[in-house]
């Protein structure tokens, strides 16, 4: 286990690591990557839960994102069915009604209202899903305790790898353990507001609707929302959180001493999700994080920071290992936030290069030395008050534009 802030990440943990959890998944051939690609996944409880999420602010609205925000106002759900290969955006009626097939006929496999069931999608814009194929591939998954590595699998598109990460943390001293888990996709069509993601989360604490609510959107807000890949988004971007409440705990909401902790274990998971998205960005070979330090308001770091990650010169630059700040600061000054440019430090890879507005001598070989590493870290100190924020990109790539050139054919 690696401990982070007071909570333990799990080695191995996956969204079937709290109690009460199984999943499974098969292939149907929805995917053209590899004989054996799995493309179709279950993730159920034994019992109800408590439920929430988070979806794409894109004004196209794939036909899984409204049913599951339709059935999500009620703040329950026990299971979910989920493809990748198909996105069922853009599909009209027919998409709708495969939606709510998909959704009864998990249903009827594991005995629950259907309800209880929610959908997701991912993959290619346009294309009506195969339901032949769909309504045998439910009838096959077969579920386990261990089947969420497996579930990982089956929703990556032009992901390199799965993207998995749980953790165990007490929210009252000598109290008991909660786990706290989840796996996530995502590599391209990324941008802050959700992105061509989705995210499966679950917890076996006992959690109250509305603070689940709220906790789920904070996390986002500081994890899947502060991530750019590509600057665009898409009509499938879904967060799911399932809270089981195995193990027993008293309920928490906002107004106990276990809420803090709660949130705080939730955002850890939610950020480590979303640092491996930036990470395997399409045809990405660095991670890029942005610290934005000394902003009026937190909402002014974030818009500031994401700028800088989601500029495309900042991205390129990084990418050829040149230490060509003035892209940096560039980015920050078209980002709209009120700062004096007479105060700006910068920093990146921990050498300064800008000290109050004004230019610092540096070594470029050294410089260009560090910026050949997988992570780089840029650091901006703006001194207009005492917000900061993070945001995670990753470098702009040949590969990235072959990527998407070839994307259908």
């Amino acid at each position: 286990m690696t401990i982070t802030n007071g909570v333990q990440f799990i080695q191995g943990g996956t969204v079937t690591t709290p109690a009460g959890y199984r999943a499974g998944a098969t292939r149907i051939g929805l995917k053209t990557i590899g004989e054996d690609a799995l493309d179709l996944g279950i993730l159920c409880s034994d019992v109800q839960c408590t439920a929430a999420g988070v979806f794409t602010t894109n004004r196209i609205k794939a036909a899984p994102v409204v049913l599951c925000q339709r059935r999500l106002e009620n703040a329950r759900a026990q299971a979910l069915v989920v493809n990748s290969g198909c996105a069922n955006a853009c599909t009209g009626p027919q998409g709708a009604s495969d939606a709510e097939e998909m959704a009864s006929g998990t249903a009827e496999k594991l005995g629950l209202p259907v309800e209880d069931v929610l959908v997701a999608s991912t993959g290619v814009i346009g294309d009506p899903l195969p339901m032949d194929r769909v309504r045998a591939g439910i009838r096959s998954v077969l579920l386990s305790e261990d089947g969420g590595h497996s579930l990982a699998r089956a929703i990556m598109t032009t992901d390199t790898k799965p993207k998995e990460a749980a953790l165990r943390y007490s929210a009252v001293q000598d109290g008991p353990e909660f786990t706290i888990a989840g796996i996530a996709k995502g590599s391209g069509m990324i941008h802050p507001n959700l992105a061509t993601m989705l995210c499966f989360l679950t917890t076996d604490a006992a959690v109250a609707p509305a603070f689940l609510r709220t906790a789920l959107k904070r996390a986002a807000d500081a994890s899947f929302n502060m991530v750019t890949v590509d600057g665009d988004t898409s009509p499938n971007d879904s967060v799911i959180i399932l809270a089981n409440g195995l193990t027993g705990n008293q309920l928490i909401d906002a107004d106990n001493t276990q809420a803090e902790a709660f949130q705080t274990a939730l955002t850890e998971v939610c950020i480590h999700l979303a640092k491996s998205i930036a990470r395997d960005g399409e045809g990405a070979t660095k991670l890029i994080e942005v610290i934005v330090e000394g902003a009026a308001t937190v909402e002014d770091a974030r818009l500031a920071s994401r700028t800088i990650a989601g500029s495309s010169l900042v991205k390129t630059a990084i990418h050829g290992s040149d230490p060509n700040w003035g892209r940096i600061v560039a980015a920050l000054g078209r980002s709209s936030i009120p700062f004096d440019d007479s105060a700006l430090d910068l920093h990146v890879c921990d050498t300064c290069l800008l000290r109050s507005g004004c230019a610092q001598r540096f070594d470029e070989r050294e410089v260009a030395r560090l910026l050949d590493k997988p992570e780089v870290l840029i650091r901006v100190s703006i001194k207009s008050g005492g917000a900061s924020a993070t945001a995670w990109g990753c470098d702009m790539s040949p590969e990235y534009v072959r990527l998407n050139s070839e994307y259908t054919t």
